[in-house]
């Protein structure tokens, strides 16, 4: 009898085919689940270190080093010459010789102008006569006294019509050398205010004159620095006249007194004349009071700018700790650290705005564009030649 059952309905020959299709599914769920299991560990981890990468904050960093470090206070001023002199006509007349010009050097007593003097001449001959008369009638009156023949009263008053007659004597002298203008102090003539032919009134200036041997300048100093300026300290002046130059000096005076209104006192620093420098610069001046030959410094552009206590960003690892320091000296670009770093820390000196203690950072190689550059240099050299 034959089977009238479909041959789908068959167990015998539907195994093979299910056995199949369960075989598919279960490669497929397991393919599956081996995807789910490799990402996290695989492309999860390297998303996450690329996202860390993208947040570091590119820096420029210097190492914490020794070096000298003077301490120092700086200031502006004026220089002014040592001596200063105006030169007045003590007398009146017409200027017969003006024997001096401005830029002339001149020594102390050198003739620098003459004034008619005639009638000046007139009146030391009148007055010299007037004193040998009486000189005279002193003499008779001395020797007739003895005689009994004239009183002591009359003789008394002889002498002292000659004392009178010989003071006026010494008075028409005086007048007379006021013909001959002379300078007072050594120097060079600043001004001069007369011509040859020119009426000369009396106490009017007629020269002026500096002393350019020695210059100075004040400095107006903060209280605070009462302690550390002393006289004889070393001064380095630049001028704003003379680019690219520094003179040296010292402190020659320091103020004792404090002016209780500015709160300041004064320091006169002094510098050899004669040279380049002249009364009227302008000076930077800048005074050392202190120096250590191995003091630990960093830049000055790697403190914070936070408005709390002195500190900077020390790169340990691939971090930026914020570490406070005591500072010490500051000269120049440098500032002395005594306490907070050691020799070799590496300090931010370019990025530090974006950062915060514990912030990721990418450390920038800033000597290799330069090397590069350099060597770029080098090669369009060569290739020049």
């Amino acid at each position: 009898m034959r089977d009238s059952a479909p041959a789908s309905a068959r167990p015998g020959r539907l195994l093979p085919y299910a056995r199949a299709a369960l075989l598919a599914v279960a490669v497929g769920f397991a393919l599956a689940g081996c995807k789910v299991q490799t990402g996290p560990g695989g492309d999860a981890k390297a998303a996450q270190g690329a996202e860390k990468a993208a947040d570091a904050v590119p820096v420029e960093v210097a190492a914490a080093s020794r070096r000298s470090i003077a301490a120092n206070y700086s200031g502006t001023a004026a220089l002014e010459a040592h001596g200063e002199a105006q030169v007045v006509a003590k007398t009146s007349g017409i200027a017969l010789e003006v024997l001096a010009d401005v830029g002339q050097q001149v020594r102390a007593g050198q003739v620098l102008l003459r004034i008619d003097r005639d009638r000046a001449t007139l009146q030391v001959a009148q007055a010299d006569a007037q004193v040998r008369k009486l000189e005279a009638n002193y003499r008779r009156a001395a020797q007739l006294v003895e005689q009994k023949m004239v009183s002591v009263n009359d003789v008394d008053q002889l002498r002292f019509d000659l004392e009178n007659a010989r003071a006026t004597l010494r008075l028409a002298r005086l007048e007379l050398s006021y013909g001959t203008v002379t300078a007072p102090i050594a120097g060079v003539v600043s001004t001069r205010d007369i011509k040859p032919g020119n009426f000369v009134q009396i106490n009017t200036p007629i020269f002026g004159i500096v002393d350019t041997s020695k210059l100075e300048a004040t400095l107006n100093v903060p209280e605070r620095e009462f302690e550390t300026l002393k006289p004889g300290q070393p001064v380095q002046l630049v001028a704003d006249a003379l680019p690219g130059k520094s003179f040296d000096g010292r402190v020659d005076r320091v103020s004792p007194v404090v002016d209780s209104g500015s709160g300041t006192f004064r320091v006169v620093c002094a510098f050899e004349g004669g040279g380049l420098l002249q009364p009227g610069m302008f000076g930077r001046i800048r005074i050392e009071y202190d120096q250590r030959a191995d003091a630990l410094v960093v830049p000055r552009n790697a403190l914070l700018d936070d408005g709390g206590s002195p500190a900077v960003f020390v790169v340990r690892g691939d971090k930026a700790e914020r570490v406070e320091l005591a500072l010490g000296y500051a000269d120049g670009e440098w500032i002395e650290v005594r306490k907070g770093l050691k020799e070799g820390d590496r300090v931010v000196v370019a990025g530090k705005s974006a950062l915060r203690d514990g912030s990721v950072v990418k450390v920038l190689d800033v000597a290799a564009p330069a090397a590069k550059a350099d060597a770029d240099a080098a090669t369009a050299g060569q290739a020049a030649r």
